[in-house]
């Protein structure tokens, strides 16, 4: 697995998790994978640190607490007003080593200015340290995370002594918007991915990128939200930030 001189690693655990297909969310029962999805380690890593400039890329996660579910009755508020009880599908006791790194985001031209690869990661690790940018959430709202930093591969894991490969079968990937499209076919679309994970020794799921992601369905076309100069009120403030950081 390789390692990228911008790579970031972090574990971040929760006292339950629901990780599952967004389009399968639209009521009723919801029930949790056995592992974490790439798009909500993803979600995770913005959280802690994002800018447009840049895509986090999901190297490789491992499962360090044995998969355990746990089925809670709740009554979601529904659209139309009511709260009829549904059961909710959870994994609990969980906690994940992340190993990832970031790359430019080539349908940003108007921000190549901003693509300093040693300030960027330099930030992202600092956020690592203070727990992340914004708070953690493993796949809903209601699922709080804990974030701090680690060597991926460090500590033991309850499948270390594994013998074999656990294949997951057809699951939810991730979506690539518009902005984040490396593909000719899917630029100006939102797209659906799916894969087929495997667990190898050692709890080890490697990721495939989103753009080798064959199995795929696009949802809506959409065009890329401008960011930049008289575009994002935000940005001069994320930069003084940085510069204060840096400085």
């Amino acid at each position: 697995m390789e390692k990228f001189r911008n790579t970031v690693e972090f574990q971040v655990s929760g006292d339950y998790a629901l990780f599952s297909n967004p389009v399968m969310r639209v009521g009723g029962e919801k029930c949790s994978y056995h592992i974490p999805t790439y798009e909500a380690l993803k979600g995770i890593l913005q959280s802690i640190y994002w800018k447009p400039t840049l895509v986090w890329i999901i190297d490789a996660v491992r499962v360090m607490n044995g998969i355990q579910t746990e089925t809670k009755g709740v009554r979601p508020i529904a659209y139309n007003g009511g709260n009829d009880l549904a059961y909710y599908t959870y994994l609990k006791n969980v906690s994940y080593q992340v190993r990832a790194h970031f790359e430019w985001n080539e349908n940003r031209e108007e921000l190549i200015h901003d693509r300093n690869e040693n300030k960027h990661h330099n930030i992202a690790k600092r956020m690592i340290k203070r727990g992340g940018r914004r708070d953690i959430f493993l796949g809903t709202r209601e699922c709080q995370g804990f974030v701090r930093e680690c060597a991926f591969g460090d500590g033991e894991s309850y499948y270390d002594d594994m013998t074999g490969e656990v294949a997951y079968g057809f699951m939810y990937h991730g979506i690539t918007y518009a902005d984040e499209a490396v593909l000719e076919e899917d630029k100006g679309n939102m797209t659906v991915r799916f894969w087929n994970p495997v667990m190898k020794k050692g709890g080890i799921i490697e990721f495939q990128r989103p753009e080798k992601c064959t199995i795929k369905r696009y949802i809506k076309q959409m065009d890329i939200k401008p960011f930049g100069e008289g575009e994002f009120t935000g940005l001069k403030e994320f930069e003084e930030e940085e510069s204060a950081w840096i400085g």
